[in-house]
């Protein structure tokens, strides 16, 4: 039972955490719908917000092709991605494969591998396999560089599914196969609900990879894309904080649209430990 004292704590905390996290966003917008030509100051709001400033930025930036690039992108990356790691994770976290512990803990050093460090062998290794300039010089790298948090995300749901699940499955004469799919993922949709959130979150954001491995940014990710619009019209604050939210929409619906699916693996995750 919380105190009154504990609960006003808790509604002060997040109230300033709202205005926190919000404040950079309302900045934004203010800045984007100021006059073109002006510098934005502080949070003031204009007083004939020019709307159609997010509709220069969206034919500025060519949005229509870094939209449809960006979804071949993550429709190669997320359902790839999730579909290795979740059989990886059934096969680490539940079936407990010979020489499961050895393939984990090298998973895990993957874990401590900053993108900065494989950027440059990656570059020569796509170089050497002729996919530069093209979208698979960005799938194919974050396919293998999201794949050790992706494992270890699904493994801990895997490993605190009750076996009795399983023997109950194998005496009705489930095989691995029809264990897994039949009994497990149906089980684990939380789970992989969330790493799908996460995935393409952090696939859509991808900006390193982007410019580093396609030249036409007709072909690069919406963030990798940034980059050359904000070089073009870096002079026009106004221009660039409207392309930016356009940029920054799709990935808030998403996560607003699938909150309820992230924040129940969370939780699921808390309570099993």
């Amino acid at each position: 039972m919380t105190s009154r004292s504990e609960r006003v704590s808790g509604r002060i905390f997040l109230i300033a955490l709202v205005v926190v996290t919000l404040l950079p966003f309302l900045s934004m917008l203010s800045a984007a719908l100021q006059p073109r030509g002006t510098v934005p100051t502080g949070l003031a709001w204009p007083a004939d917000p020019q709307w159609s400033n997010f509709v220069d930025a969206f034919t500025a930036a060519n949005m229509g092709a870094l939209l449809k690039s960006s979804m071949l992108i993550v429709a190669g990356v997320v359902p790839i991605g999730v579909l290795i790691a979740t059989m990886a994770g059934f096969g680490l976290g539940h079936l407990r494969v010979p020489g499961g512990h050895i393939a984990f803990g090298l998973l895990l050093l993957g874990l401590t591998l900053p993108f900065e460090a494989v950027v440059t062998p990656l570059y020569y290794q796509m170089r050497d396999l002729g996919l530069l300039n093209t979208r698979w010089a960005i799938i194919l790298p974050l396919i293998g560089l999201y794949m050790p948090f992706a494992v270890f995300w699904m493994r801990a749901h895997f490993t605190n599914v009750p076996r009795e699940l399983s023997e109950a499955a194998r005496v009705d004469g489930s095989n691995t196969w029809q264990l897994f799919w039949r009994v497990h993922v149906p089980l684990a949709r939380p789970a992989i609900a969330s790493l799908t959130i996460l995935l393409f979150l952090w696939t859509w954001n991808q900006f390193l990879l982007a410019i580093v491995m396609v030249d036409d940014a007709t072909k690069r990710t919406m963030a990798g894309a940034l980059g050359a619009f904000q070089g073009q019209w870096g002079t026009d604050l106004v221009l660039l904080c409207a392309g930016s939210l356009l940029i920054l929409t799709p990935t808030l619906i998403v996560f607003l649209i699938f909150q309820r699916q992230f924040i129940k693996a969370l939780l699921q995750g808390s309570v099993k430990g």
